[in-house]
């Protein structure tokens, strides 16, 4: 969890981003939380720049699939900032773990 005072999960590290028919290992930094306004969980984040993103992507929107070690997902890019760093989103299921249950969120004790 990181140190915000809202209920918000994530996942930094490494990734796998899928643009078509090509795969990239990406490093990225990832965050979501639950809206109950519309009940859906939306994940978001940015992608740190990558010269083949860059090139595959084109600056323009792209559906894309990225996966963690914690799990996977569908979600889109949308135009680089002025870093050079892509913008990812999704709704629903997120590429990380994100706790359920009150069990998920207790230390565990051998």
């Amino acid at each position: 969890m990181s140190g915000h005072d809202h209920d918000e999960d994530g996942y930094t590290g490494t990734a796998t981003l899928r643009l078509g028919d090509t795969e990239l290992d990406v490093d990225v930094e990832l965050r979501g939380h639950f809206q109950p306004i519309d009940g859906y969980y939306h994940w978001y984040g940015r992608i740190k720049a990558d010269q083949r993103l860059s090139e595959l992507a084109g600056g323009k929107k792209q559906k894309v699939e990225i996966r963690t070690p914690e799990g996977s997902a569908e979600g889109e890019i949308s135009d680089p900032d002025p870093w050079d760093r892509y913008r990812i989103l999704g709704t629903s299921t997120p590429p990380f773990f994100v706790p359920t249950s009150l069990d998920d969120l207790a230390p565990a004790h051998d």
